[in-house]
């Protein structure tokens, strides 16, 4: 039995859907939030703001329903920066509140006394700079004439614009209306109930958005500018800008088979629509998994479906993530490990056997690459369960899927599905932790046989560091065949022997990545004369290309690494290549300081933010 605060779930209306449950046990401490949903609890968020592209600013109300323990007379909410006019009850009568001290990387502590009140009305504005929203001016848009507002809530960022408990694992439901100027277009994570808008006054429109199932509140997610829309299927379409929508659709046509074949093995899709929003380049991340929309990055739009896995990856998430969702961000991996255990299944049935195979073996190397860069097997940011953003860099998706595919090999894929599926079921809009997770698979996939569970190794998977002896590795025929090029290229063959004109972005990123970090000035202008690599239209490539070419002080890619970085805000990019810099030292530091004085203002607010403690670290 998953523990529960079933107290205030029992005393909830019975006019009204039965809340999520709070999971009570030490694991599912939020130690990111200042919120005490064992007293009182958020049910429902209904926002009415306005976006003041002038003023950088959303302002308004957000009316906030309550669930509270008898007697409860304060509840505790999650702030970051919030312009705070007023709170009242629905009479309005004033409440009381204060407003903590605030804590990096935390925001500070929202006390409202509500007595009786179990709705109330918070009446604000956010700031400027609020984290969780990048107002972009015209020239940072594909269209150049209009400005561009998106949010991006995970892992904490939500605070800066919503007043609400902003842990994972206290769900919401929620409901929107959103202003913006006329000629734009609101688009959210949720139903939306106006396509086209409503109008409004003084030249605006007016839209609304409703989410009858309680997410995660890091999954709000809202997007203003200059939007077009084409279906790609029944129930799959995207939101782009005129100028990029074309490219994007075609690239992203196989988005409604993805759906059907992930529906086909874990449980029909519950959100109703899917549709993907392709933003402007300076979005942190590939993807954002935002219920009914997910977020895009372009780097993926490279014109061969190479980098489609990414919209096979966030389409997955609306099982793992979204369906079923990490009670803390200790357990992340139970998000995004799960997810990139599923999206590699979509890529199999939408792509087959051997396409799957070649990105499960990137994974492979990727999850090598990690281990070794956290310090080794032993180091503590190697654990699956641990501190909260305390796992190095994308172990939470590799070994994660390898913990799971581990478990696939040893009992069977057919048995697995079978219990994956209903574990979705069971779990379905509900908070999870590790120890729950392995609760479950103990009680519905074990059922206490005890050499399996000798076989399986869970405890160390979850709680241990580094990677166990039982891990399964899937090796790839085609990145086998990448190897023996890249071993003559190794040994001398020149780079015009090595035909290149059929890779994937896969094969390009095992080719370069497993070239020696020490290469001469001469074959690195040899490799790019031939393969045009600075020019590369994909950033997965330029990517590797940069990396290889800083560790070598190669002054001839400085022009086009400043385009790159200038023009790409994705986080798994811009991060290491700055980072590659400033280990450069007298070479790179000064090169990486001029860059990031221009290209900043093109980043979002959190990956600006993190970048200046990379690029201000003492030399």
């Amino acid at each position: 039995m998953v523990p529960a605060l079933f107290v205030l779930a029992a005393a909830a209306p019975a006019s009204l859907p039965i809340p999520a449950p709070i999971l009570t046990t030490p694991q599912a401490r939020d130690t990111l939030s200042f919120a005490q949903p064992e007293t009182a609890r958020v049910t429902h968020v209904d926002l009415d703001l306005t976006a003041d592209f002038a003023t950088q600013r959303l302002s308004g109300t957000a009316t906030l329903d309550i669930l509270a323990k008898p007697g409860a007379d304060r509840i505790v909410l999650d702030d970051d920066g919030l312009v705070i006019a007023r709170i009242t009850d629905t009479n309005g009568h004033a409440l009381p509140y204060t407003v903590g001290a605030s804590v990096p990387e935390k925001g500070a502590p929202l006390t409202v006394r509500i007595g009786a009140a179990r709705r109330i009305i918070v009446t604000y504005t956010s700031a400027p700079k609020a984290s969780a929203l990048q107002w972009l001016p015209p020239a940072l848009t594909a269209g150049k004439s209009k400005p561009f507002l998106f949010s991006q809530g995970e892992p904490t960022n939500n605070r800066s614009w919503i007043p609400t408990q902003d842990s994972p694992g206290i769900r919401q439901t929620w409901s929107a209306h959103i202003t913006v100027p006329a000629s734009m277009m609101a688009v959210m994570s949720a139903n939306r109930l106006t396509p086209e808008g409503e109008p409004a006054d003084k030249g605006e429109k007016r839209f609304a958005f409703d989410m009858p199932h309680a997410v995660p509140p890091y999954l709000i997610a809202l997007a203003v500018g200059d939007l077009a829309f084409k279906p790609l299927g029944p129930t799959t379409g995207i939101y782009a800008e005129p100028a990029t929508l074309a490219r994007a659709a075609a690239e992203l046509d196989d988005t409604q088979k993805m759906v059907t074949a992930a529906s086909a093995l874990y449980g029909p899709y519950r959100w109703g629509r899917y549709d993907i929003l392709m933003l402007p380049p300076s979005f942190p991340y590939g993807g954002m998994e935002n219920p009914t929309l997910t977020f895009a990055t372009p780097t993926i739009l490279t014109g061969d479906k190479s980098n489609v896995d990414v919209i096979a990856h966030e389409l997955a998430h609306s099982w793992s993530g979204n369906l079923v969702t990490n009670a803390t961000w200790s357990d992340v991996w139970l998000n995004e490990g799960f997810t990139t255990y599923f999206e590699n299944r979509i890529d199999e049935a939408v792509y087959g056997k051997e396409r799957a195979a070649t990105l499960a073996d990137l994974s492979w190397d990727n999850l090598q690459r990690d281990l070794k860069g956290a310090g080794g097997p032993d180091a503590a940011s190697t654990r699956l369960h641990g501190d909260p953003n305390g796992t190095y860099g994308e172990l939470d998706y590799n070994k994660g899927a390898t913990f799971l595919r581990t478990i696939e090999y040893r009992v069977g894929r057919a048995k697995w599905d079978a219990y994956l599926r209903s574990y979705f079921d069971r779990h379905a809009f509900q908070p999870q932790t590790t120890a729950g997770f392995l609760a479950d698979l103990r009680a519905n996939l074990i059922h206490g046989d005890a050499a399996l569970e000798k076989d399986l190794q869970l405890d160390r998977w979850a709680y241990q560091p580094g990677l166990p002896d039982n891990a399964v590795h899937v090796r790839s025929a085609t990145l086998a065949a990448i190897d023996t090029k890249l071993a003559a290229f190794d040994a001398g063959a020149p780079a015009t022997s090595i035909d290149t004109s059929k890779w994937s972005t896969q094969e390009w990123l095992r080719f370069l990545n497993g070239l020696p970090r020490k290469q001469s000035p001469a074959r690195l202008a040899e490799m790019d004369s031939a393969w045009g690599l600075s020019r590369s239209p994909s950033a997965y490539i330029g990517f590797a290309w940069f990396s290889l070419a800083i560790s070598n002080h190669y002054d001839p890619v400085v022009p086009a690494l400043d385009y790159y970085l200038h023009t790409i805000g994705r986080g798994l990019f811009v991060f290491p290549l700055y980072r590659g810099l400033i280990a450069q030292g007298p070479w790179g530091q000064p090169i990486a300081r001029r860059i990031f004085a221009t290209a900043r203002a093109t980043y979002h607010p959190t990956v600006a933010a993190a970048l200046d403690s990379i690029i201000t670290k003492p030399s």
